[in-house]
């Protein structure tokens, strides 16, 4: 996999019509566009379909969490739409997981649509162990948590995780190697932390087994974002 095919852009934006301006400004430079929560809910599909029409890829990170019946079925809509990955939280457990991915290969193979990547949510990145513990009462290591979930991701056929690049050592380690790990929470030095907890470089992240790197405001933030996509690529090159 190439460095350009690594680098994920984050369309963190609450408006349709600049997220398209962002995806006509970046194509040159990005392949695989994240659609999340806000933006989804401001524009529905149309972004999914404005980022096609340019021959670039859609990671639909919407996180399902429901019944499996419910999830199965999320998913395979997301299918019909051509996102290349989509994620749910393993937290749902063993069964959800299992249905979501069984339905959306049949129908993939019913329906002859190209393979849509189903990942797995491990521990958020925003969440630190005092929160993991004293909050949603998990009493053992957030790096455990992050090791079960990816295995139990793992058990259900899933393609990969979506966890901290911190934790990626660990779960290479333990799910082998062609299990996809997706890291947001990387952070170039600089640029600002803002609420996420537990980040990384993207050179270390490389370097810790992350197959993809999640950014958004690092690079729209910035005062020249093209100039900053081309020193973080210069940095993934490093690794």
């Amino acid at each position: 996999m190439s460095t350009d095919e690594r680098l994920i852009l984050a369309l963190d934006v609450d408006d349709c019509d600049y997220a398209v301006e962002l995806v006509e400004t970046f194509s040159p430079h990005i392949e695989i566009f994240k659609v999340g929560l806000e933006l989804h809910t401001i524009a529905g599909s149309k972004i999914i379909d404005e980022i096609h029409k340019r021959g670039k890829k859609v990671f639909l990170d919407l996180k399902f969490h429901d019944i499996p019946t419910t999830v199965a079925k999320a998913g395979v809509a997301a299918a019909r739409k051509g996102v290349f990955m989509f994620n749910v939280h393993a937290s749902g457990g063993l069964d959800m997981m299992r249905k979501c991915r069984d339905d959306v290969v049949n129908v993939c193979l019913r329906e002859n649509l190209g393979k849509t990547r189903i990942i797995a949510v491990t521990v958020l990145t925003s969440m630190s162990q005092d929160v993991l513990k004293n909050e949603i009462g998990i009493q053992h290591s957030l790096k455990t948590q992050v090791r079960h979930m990816a295995g139990l991701a793992l058990k259900a056929g899933l393609d990969g995780v979506v966890a901290s690049a911190q934790e990626a050592a660990v779960i290479r380690s333990h799910c082998g190697r062609g299990f996809l790990i997706v890291t947001p929470g990387i952070r170039p030095s600089w640029s600002p932390a803002d609420d996420q907890h537990r980040m990384m470089t993207p050179k270390k992240a490389l370097r810790e087994g992350a197959d993809y790197l999640v950014m958004g405001r690092a690079i729209l933030n910035h005062d020249n974002p093209v100039r900053a996509i081309e020193l973080i690529r210069a940095e993934m090159d490093q690794a």
